[in-house]
């Protein structure tokens, strides 16, 4: 199976971070469960490690984050790995409101963090979803790029 860390994350939010179900207790169990599913214990433990890092990030942008109303540029590397079609669609998400400064920062992170060599466009959303999932107080936001992906994207079978 050809499969990625972002196809981990996209499987576990569908099966478990939605709200309809409990993953397992225990990480091995989930590890298991995930493996049954067709993922590398490679991959898995890159997913894993990604959502730990995401909490890690939502936790200590609360004590630090973007001021508002400032242009963002965007450094040489985040150029090689955001191409402009990226850069456009978190440029998109923030001005349709539903990326704040502080959010676009944490999406950027957990880009940056995905072991390719350059991100899709879908990557982005999806990446934009799990972090507004994690923010208090970005519901709203979250649900309407929620509607946005599904609008667009195809289901994704395991």
């Amino acid at each position: 199976m050809n499969e990625n860390m972002i196809d981990v994350l996209i499987y576990l939010y569908e099966n478990y971070m939605d709200g309809e179900e409990q993953p397992p207790v225990e990480q091995s169990d989930l590890e298991d469960e995930l493996s049954q599913a067709g993922f590398s214990q490679g991959e898995i433990d890159k997913a894993l490690r990604w959502l730990d890092e995401l909490a890690l990030g939502v936790e200590a942008a609360h004590e630090h984050g973007p001021v508002g109303g400032s242009i963002r540029v965007y450094s040489e590397r985040e150029c090689e790995k955001l191409d402009l079609e990226a850069r456009g669609m978190l440029m998109s998400l923030e001005h349709s409101g539903i990326l704040d400064p502080l959010s676009r920062e944490l999406v950027i992170d957990r880009l940056l963090a995905i072991d390719h060599p350059q991100v899709l466009v879908e990557e982005v959303k999806w990446v934009a979803l799990l972090v507004l999932m994690n923010r208090p107080g970005c519901e709203d936001a979250f649900d309407q790029l929620e509607e946005m992906l599904y609008a667009d994207e195809p289901v994704y079978l395991h």
